[in-house]
């Protein structure tokens, strides 16, 4: 089918090239009109560079409209486009350039001298700028570009972008996403929380993975909707701008923040549809908070790089704490048996796979490793643990290499994560498996307490002692200040798992 991606998701918004696409103030205002010149000016301007159809652009830039431009104006031309944590270190820039092979980079004018270097390394293409306020090389040459463009004819197969995946156990892995893929999965969610031109979505969330370039940015063009760009989040304006909107969608951080606000409650919240939340997961006791707080439930779902989104609770219908809710229209979601890799029985744990359109690629340039996440039968193997309850709600378990074989006995961290998680006085916790030497491995947990509060392992244990089965509770007790965590935001149990694997020597 010959498309283009621009096109496809700007149908509705083009319809009323007036009405308002992005609210970023001082000067940062977009109306349909305006993103159809800029991004036209961003095509043509990325042309002149000599990049085109199929060649990657790769961008560790701030949050800013430009950024959304550049992104845009890249679907427009056809160019693969690959986004790239501000977080990431020299070295991890240099193994994504290199591996990405784009034919422009570009990052923060700030960051040029260190960058060129470290791209001259990776054989990365030409280097410009482009900063949080718009200034730039690049700018510049938008600037002066023609508002005109005929978007790039592609097909449906054809990439998109190219993700890196969180690296949370391993080197990062390039997931291709195609046309297809971003556009089946904004459809997807556009219907099923009910988005319309009349929305206006507070968009706090970082522009380099899919949570916030796809779930948010996709799904408010296809519904011709607007959005607050804000460079991060901020509970206090975020708060401010609700009364001016109708959705955010977040992450649990935002809402334990909000909830941190004296000034969170229903009237602030009343101007506001529906709160999501997701790419990570969100506590019952969060969810039951917000909802006093505010009336209104947290509507929590689940996806990754490799598929986008692929279950939500419902838009309209129970939001069950502590789920991620029903498989979504158009797509195959089965839990496998690990051992025969048959499908599960409802209710039993097993493997989540998944098959359907907004499906990736595979991993770029990685036949073999794409081959092996594959089975014969077209399903893509998450790599996550879950189940089916008796009303069709998946609760993710856990992850399967987080997964604990204790005495021959296996142990999800999730849920005894969630115990400790609801202890007054925990802000998080992580649960893995090191070596241990009567029981193969020894249940581990590491805990990061709120400020100012005093809590030891015996008061923990003590706790967990009437919830847990024995062989599930913690055979020592680690605390931190905090966790740490990957550039993505997820918790690095490798790296905890490498900070305790002595834990239980002999001295």
């Amino acid at each position: 089918m010959a498309c283009n991606l621009y096109d496809l998701l700007t149908r509705r918004g083009s319809k009323w090239p007036l009405a308002p696409f992005l609210r970023a103030g001082h000067g940062g205002d977009f109306s349909y009109l305006d993103l159809d010149r800029e991004t036209a000016r961003v095509a043509n301007a990325l042309g002149a560079l000599g990049v085109g159809r199929g060649d990657r652009i790769a961008a560790q830039i701030p949050k800013s409209p430009a950024a959304l431009m550049l992104y845009l104006g890249a679907m427009r031309l056809g160019a693969v486009y690959v986004p790239l944590n501000t977080g990431y270190t020299a070295a991890e820039l240099e193994y994504f350039l290199a591996d990405s092979d784009p034919a422009l980079t570009l990052c923060d004018p700030d960051a040029r001298e260190g960058i060129a270097p470290i791209a001259a390394r990776a054989g990365a293409g030409r280097l410009e700028t482009l900063g949080g306020q718009g200034e730039g090389s690049f700018a510049n040459l938008v600037a002066d570009a023609d508002p005109e463009f005929t978007s790039v004819t592609m097909e449906a197969d054809d990439l998109a972008s190219i993700i890196y995946t969180s690296g949370t156990t391993g080197r990062s892995k390039g997931a291709m996403l195609t046309i297809a893929n971003l556009l089946s999965n904004a459809e997807t969610l556009a219907k099923a929380w009910a988005f319309g031109p009349s929305d206006c979505l507070i968009h706090a969330l970082p522009v380099y993975h899919v949570h916030g370039l796809f779930v948010a940015t996709n799904t408010v063009l296809a519904a011709g909707a607007s959005m607050h760009l804000l460079p991060s989040f901020d509970a206090s304006e975020v708060l401010r701008l609700m009364p001016q909107s109708s959705v955010l969608m977040g992450v649990p951080t935002f809402y334990s923040r909000l909830l941190r606000e004296p000034e969170l409650g229903p009237e602030a919240a009343g101007a506001m549809r529906l709160f999501i939340s997701g790419s990570a997961p969100l506590s019952p006791e969060i969810h039951a908070q917000f909802r006093s707080r505010t009336g209104q439930a947290i509507l929590e779902r689940y996806g990754m790089s490799e598929t986008g989104m692929m279950t939500s609770n419902p838009y309209c219908g129970e939001r069950r704490p502590g789920t991620v809710g029903f498989t979504l229209p158009g797509i195959d979601l089965r839990i496998a048996d690990q051992a025969t890799g048959r499908e599960a029985a409802q209710g039993e744990v097993g493997m989540i796979e998944v098959r359907g359109p907004n499906v990736f690629k595979g991993y770029w340039r990685k036949p073999e490793l794409t081959a092996g996440e594959f089975r014969e039968d077209g399903y893509f193997v998450t790599g996550d643990l879950g189940r089916f309850d008796e009303d069709g709600y998946l609760w993710i378990v856990g992850r399967d290499k987080d997964l604990i074989i204790t005495g021959g006995l296996n142990v999800y961290p999730a849920e005894i994560e969630a115990a400790i998680d609801a202890m007054p006085g925990v802000a998080e916790s992580a649960i893995i498996g090191v070596p241990h030497p009567d029981f193969g491995e020894g249940v581990t947990a590491v805990v990061a307490r709120e400020s100012g509060v005093e809590l030891d392992e015996q008061a923990i244990a003590d706790v967990l002692e009437p919830q847990l089965a024995a062989f599930k509770r913690p055979k020592r007790i680690f605390f931190l200040d905090a966790l740490p965590r990957n550039a993505m935001g997820k918790i690095q149990k490798n790296q905890l798992r490498e900070s305790y694997q002595r834990a239980y020597e002999t001295p």
